[in-house]
């Protein structure tokens, strides 16, 4: 592949793998796919420097590229196998869709901002990452491509949107933020039966909130 990928920008990548290591991510895969992506390359050029801080930045459209750390998180709560198929909701910069690629999962992911949905669709096969990108709301997800394996979510939700958990295989697991603007919950929900589901706690976090419909312009 054909992008500028430097060895201060692997070294600046394995220096951030170093630290989630620290703050206790210890799936091997997730932080090798971390180390693999270059995320200076999903940052307004203006960020460009602090692309490998364990920190989330603006990426316009009023939206954000995830911290590392919470990228690398809920990846691990989801437990990727390969050829897993894995729904994202909140395509936002791409960096999540690609770092679940990067772990051989088949990705299916949807975006309810036009302007992203357009720019991600372009870039991400650019670098060499080709999951299936949809524009629409993520509430609905994409009921035509279900069920799914694993379903992840990338904002905010005041709820759990009940056509997601109802996209889950029976086994399937849906990690979500839940809560108000100011802070969530990071729920993993599994559903062990047609009409059952058991969920789980992991901590606090703070996500841009998860909104309805689409956005065109």
């Amino acid at each position: 592949m054909t992008y500028n990928d430097t060895p201060r920008h692997q070294g600046l990548r394995k220096r951030l793998v170093d630290g989630l290591k620290i703050k206790g991510i210890r799936n091997e895969q997730v932080l090798s796919a971390i180390g693999n992506v270059p995320r200076h390359l999903f940052m307004e050029s203006s960020f460009i420097n602090f692309a490998y801080k364990d920190q989330a930045f603006p990426i316009g459209a009023g939206q954000t590229i995830s911290q590392p750390y919470t990228v690398a998180f809920q990846t691990q709560l989801l437990n990727i196998q390969k050829n897993d198929k894995v729904l994202e909701v909140g395509t936002g910069s791409g960096y999540q869709a690609a770092v679940l690629v990067e772990m051989g999962a088949k990705v299916f992911t949807i975006e309810r901002q036009r302007e992203l949905y357009l720019k991600v669709q372009k870039f991400l096969p650019s670098i060499g990452y080709k999951p299936a990108c949809f524009f629409g709301d993520g509430y609905k997800g994409l009921p035509g491509l279900a069920p799914f394996d694993k379903i992840l979510v990338t904002a905010g939700a005041p709820i759990v949107p009940p056509d997601l958990k109802l996209q889950l295989k029976i086994g399937g697991s849906l990690v979500i933020p839940v809560g108000d603007n100011q802070r969530q919950e990071m729920y993993e929900i599994t559903r062990v039966a047609e009409n059952d589901f058991t969920s789980k706690k992991h901590g606090g976090f703070v996500f841009v909130p998860m909104l309805k419909g689409t956005v065109n312009s």
